[in-house]
Formats: C-alpha cells, sequence, structure tokens
C-alpha cells in the first residue's frame, strides 16, 4: 500500500520528515569491493580489465577487441530505423541548442586602478563518458553526456559501456555517432571507471568522468573524485507531481510511473489538495501497473517508496518540496509560475499540465542528468561547465602596482610571509 500523508494530521511532521530521511540508495556495502578493483587496475592496468570484464561480462577483450571501429558506429547509425533516427537527431539539435546557450564567455576588463583582470573559459582535453549495459541502455543518455562535452570543446571524449557476452545495444552507437563519439571501448563497472581515471596501457586517461551507472560505477566515481572531475554520484531516480483536482487522473498517474518503472528503489511523490483526486490517482496508478510492460518493476517501486500526500492549499508545498529537493518537479497546474518562484531545491522544474517529465528526459533540451537523494540542495544538472574549467588572469603596469601594492604587502606581513611581501616591494621601488 503506498504511504498516504495529510498535512493537518497531527502526526505529519514527524512522517514527512521520516519520508525526507528514508535511504534508497543501494543496501550492499560496495566500498570495499571497489576499492579493490580500482587498486588492481591502477597496478595491473589492462590485464585487470581484462580479467574483470571476463569474470562480470563473459567475454574476452583480446579476442572480441578493446575498441568498437568507427565503422561499426557508423553502420549502426546507417541501419537505424528512420523514424527513429529522426528523433534522435532531433533531440540532439535541442540539446545541443540549449547547452550551446549556457557556454560562458571569456571576459576582460580594466579597473579605475589601471589593473586589468578577467578569465578565460576552455574545455578540459578528454572526458570520459559511462553509458549502462545492464538493466537497461539508453540512447538518450548518450545524447546528454556527450553534446554537452562537444559543445564545451572537449577535444577527446571517449564512451564505455558493459557489453555483456559481447553484445552491444546498436542503439546507443547510433546514439555515439550523432553525437560524435568516435572512439567507444567495450568495458563497464568500476574497473572502467578505474581505466579511464588511471589509464592502462590501451586506454589512455581523462580529465572528467561522466554518466550513470548502479551502485559499483557511483562508488567507483567517488573514490575516484580528485583523479578525476566526476558530475555527481547519482542515486535513484525520483519525482514530485504538485497537482491540483483539475488534472486529468490519467495525465498524473503516468506522470508517477514515467520514474518508478526505472528502478525499484525509484521514488514517486503526488501532492495535492484535493483528496478525491488523490484517490482517483491512486485508482488509476492501480490500473495502469496491469497494463505495463515494466510493471513490476513499478509497482515495487511505487509500493515501497511513493506517496500521496494531501494539503490544505498548494500554498503549503513549495517548502514541502524544497526539503525533499527532488530531481524531477512537476507543477501540474494552470498557473505554475507563483510556485515556481517559491521553490529553491530541484534538479529541473517541469511547468504547467501540459509537461510531462518524459519530455525531458528526451526532446525538452535541457539536460536529463540531474541531482538525485536530496542534492538539488547543493548541486546543478549536467550542463557544458562541467567539461569546462575557467583561469582567472590579473595584468598590471608600473602605475597600477603602485597603485595596489602596498595593500598587499600590508597583509602580507600581517600574515607573516616576507618573501610575498618582498615579491611586491621589489616592484615598487
Amino acid at each position: 500500500m503506498v504511504l498516504r500523508l495529510t498535512s493537518s494530521s497531527p502526526d505529519f511532521a514527524a512522517a514527512f520528515t521520516a519520508l525526507v530521511e528514508a535511504r534508497r540508495e543501494a543496501d550492499e556495502d560496495v566500498s570495499r569491493d571497489v576499492a579493490a578493483i580500482l587498486r588492481e587496475v591502477r597496478d595491473r592496468g589492462d590485464e585487470a580489465v581484462a580479467a574483470y570484464t571476463l569474470r562480470f561480462d563473459g567475454h574476452a577483450l583480446d579476442g572480441s577487441g578493446w575498441r568498437i571501429g568507427a565503422d561499426r558506429i557508423a553502420a549502426a547509425l546507417e541501419k537505424l530505423d528512420p523514424k527513429l533516427r529522426d528523433a534522435l537527431e532531433f533531440a540532439a539539435q535541442r540539446i545541443r541548442a540549449y547547452h550551446a546557450a549556457q557556454k560562458p564567455a571569456d571576459s576582460s576588463t580594466t579597473d579605475a586602478r589601471g589593473v586589468r583582470m578577467g578569465a578565460r573559459w576552455r574545455g578540459v582535453d578528454a572526458a570520459g563518458l559511462y553509458v549502462p549495459g545492464g538493466r537497461a541502455a539508453y540512447p538518450s543518455s548518450v545524447l546528454m553526456n556527450a553534446i554537452p562535452a562537444k559543445v564545451a570543446g572537449v577535444d577527446r571524449l571517449v564512451m564505455v559501456t558493459p557489453t555483456p557476452k559481447g553484445r552491444i545495444n546498436e542503439t546507443v552507437l547510433a546514439a555515439a555517432a550523432i553525437a560524435g563519439v568516435t572512439e567507444v571501448i567495450p568495458i563497464g563497472g568500476a574497473q572502467a571507471i578505474a581505466a579511464l581515471a588511471y589509464g592502462t596501457q590501451r586506454i589512455a586517461p581523462v580529465d572528467v568522468i561522466v554518466g550513470p551507472g548502479n551502485a559499483w560505477v557511483a562508488e567507483a566515481k567517488r573514490q575516484l573524485y580528485g583523479v578525476v572531475g566526476i558530475d555527481m554520484v547519482a542515486g535513484p531516480s525520483e519525482i514530485v507531481v504538485v497537482a491540483d483536482g483539475a488534472n486529468d487522473p490519467e495525465w498524473i498517474a503516468a506522470d508517477l510511473l514515467s520514474q518508478a518503472e526505472h528502478d525499484p528503489t525509484s521514488q514517486s511523490i503526488l501532492f495535492t489538495d484535493d483528496g478525491a483526486f488523490a484517490e482517483k490517482v491512486a485508482a488509476t496508478v492501480d490500473r495502469q501497473l496491469g497494463e505495463l510492460a515494466t510493471g513490476p518493476t513499478a509497482r515495487a517501486s511505487w509500493e515501497a517508496n511513493g506517496a500521496i500526500i494531501v494539503v490544505g492549499s498548494l500554498d503549503e508545498t513549495p517548502p514541502l518540496v524544497d526539503r525533499l529537493a527532488p530531481e524531477h518537479l512537476e507543477l501540474a497546474v494552470t498557473d505554475p509560475q507563483p510556485l515556481f518562484d517559491r521553490v529553491r531545491h530541484a534538479g529541473s522544474v517541469f511547468l504547467g499540465r501540459h509537461t510531462p517529465e518524459a519530455l525531458g528526459d528526451y526532446v525538452g533540451g535541457p539536460n536529463h542528468v540531474l541531482p538525485t537523494g536530496r542534492r538539488a540542495r547543493f548541486a546543478s544538472g549536467l550542463s557544458v561547465l562541467d567539461f569546462m574549467k575557467r583561469t582567472s588572469f590579473l595584468a598590471c603596469d608600473p602605475a597600477s602596482i603602485a597603485a595596489i601594492g602596498p595593500a598587499a604587502v600590508a597583509l602580507a606581513e600581517a600574515e607573516g610571509l616576507p618573501a610575498h611581501a618582498r615579491s611586491v616591494t621589489v616592484r615598487l621601488k
């Protein structure tokens, strides 16, 4: 039975706090296993990667090949169903346009004392993209991860993806071709993350690693942060829907299940100010579960982690949403802007009755790689900035160092750093 809460109930505060603080991450303690894999790959390189690939994916890299060739990638695109190819290329165009608008511009100014200062933005040299190949393979994630890197100006983009028994999803390869990925390596798991971070005899290291994965992949990224940059440590998917009684319950039920079908640990939460509408949505969810091919997974998610929360007024919802800081937030009301203005923490927000979250997964334009597990309180979705770094610069001439240098000398002397002070004073004489 899905959790039901009512904001007017005496125990609501405690029950809602329990919902906010509930852990949905994998129960397994994978930290020790991942650390061992990372050490093996760091120390033994290709030998360790090949051994783990044979053990976990059931294919020998020395036999099947360490690379998916450019001809194979191109062939996957040529063989793709034309309708699906058109959809992928349409999505790619929209994603590219959105992220191009995010790209920061270099800056340079000269202040009143004649000091020139500013910042220069450059893409990292190399980025690694992890594409899952287990429970499901998502071509859309290839586009969402690869295109911002290309827009950022990354010179080398390498994709790794597990290939159980040597089989790879052809649509994923086609998406790689559309996104401009030319280096694809058929490896997965923590060993793939380690190979990208440390480098091996056959695999050159990268500077940033992005892309979703299972608990082992997420833990490997967490442990290797600092060796490389990462996008985020992603957890189970989640959606919060704020809806009034004027909505069609069929629409809202489908929206809730759009995330529940990802994984049994996903979470879907409905806020509404209409108790009768809440009951209609609950009944509709139950019926739709029986109609979905992904029904067993979605039902496990809905029953274990879902919630329906009835509030006295939708005006109550922004602070409650902020506490959840959800990955996805739908504001399915006639005029969503007033609620949107009050929400501080959400990965991505979908405004109005005709903007289901699923549009954002594919063709909206904004990135669908978003912070989960309440991390939207301090983190943002994937963007071109994840593939870029900013270098500041400063330029003085004799007049401008004379104007600002004495203050620097005073601060250096106060901190007990005479060489700092001297490096300025020798230029002031």
